[in-house]
């Protein structure tokens, strides 16, 4: 039995890799941030346990690890979204969505390195975006984060691989989370149409994604799209 710990992960996808890592047997928990009716639900739901911490405060993240102790895979999911043209971004939104999506990454990492040295053995799965991919307009500073996510992955799969540390990461599409509820639903349609598979995605499929990467033994620095075939 594996110790899980899953950033962000009241809701969405991070819930869903929850109650998947939970249904598979593993000891989870997750951190979120202001949701605490959402996070209590989940944990009565799986019997995973939920901790409270802003993934951009060093001291925060420190505080959970020490309550987790070491964990086997740590899954960074915690992110958040603004949109709108760049020029009219205030310099603290900037900051902000960096320090959660980015930061928040090298807070977790770091705080998870002693027991992955220590055993010689981990699983690190971050999650960007296609965004990160290929870009987005009006959404230039999420675009940037999720770009970062997976430099991230791939410069950390080099230098933890000797240690035996996997990083992978996993790169979403249209996924109905509560990102999505601002789109307009024809927007949402349009999106279905374009995704060769015929439709949007949801949470679990990512989930499922994180979870095989997470055991994939012989696989590192990989990104893997879950976005229906939307970006090839």
């Amino acid at each position: 039995m594996s110790t899980v710990l899953v950033t962000g992960g009241s809701r969405g996808i991070g819930a869903a890799a929850v109650r998947r890592f939970c249904k598979s047997g593993h000891r989870v928990f997750f951190l979120y941030e202001k949701e605490t009716e959402l996070a209590d639900s989940l944990a009565r739901e799986t019997g995973a346990t939920a901790i409270c911490a802003d993934v951009s405060s060093k001291a925060a993240v420190e505080a959970a690890f020490a309550q987790v102790g070491s964990v086997d895979i740590l899954v960074c999911n915690a992110g958040i979204s603004m949109t709108g043209l760049m020029s009219m971004m205030p310099e603290s939104d900037w900051d902000r969505i960096f320090d959660v999506n980015v930061k928040g990454i090298y807070n977790c990492v770091n705080a998870a390195m002693s027991g992955f040295l220590a055993k010689q053995a981990g699983s690190v799965v971050t999650v960007s975006s296609m965004w990160g991919q290929v870009g987005a307009s009006c959404e230039t500073a999420y675009s940037a984060t999720k770009g970062a996510v997976i430099a991230m992955t791939k410069a950390l799969a080099k230098e933890l691989g000797p240690s035996g540390v996997r990083v992978n990461c996993v790169a979403p599409g249209v996924i109905m989370t509560d990102m999505c509820a601002n789109i307009d639903p024809e927007v949402l349609e349009d999106l279905r149409n374009e995704t060769p598979v015929g439709r949007n995605g949801t949470p679990d499929d990512v989930a499922e994604a994180i979870e095989f990467l997470a055991n994939a033994r012989f696989i590192t620095g990989q990104v893997l799209g879950v976005n229906g075939g939307y970006v090839i």
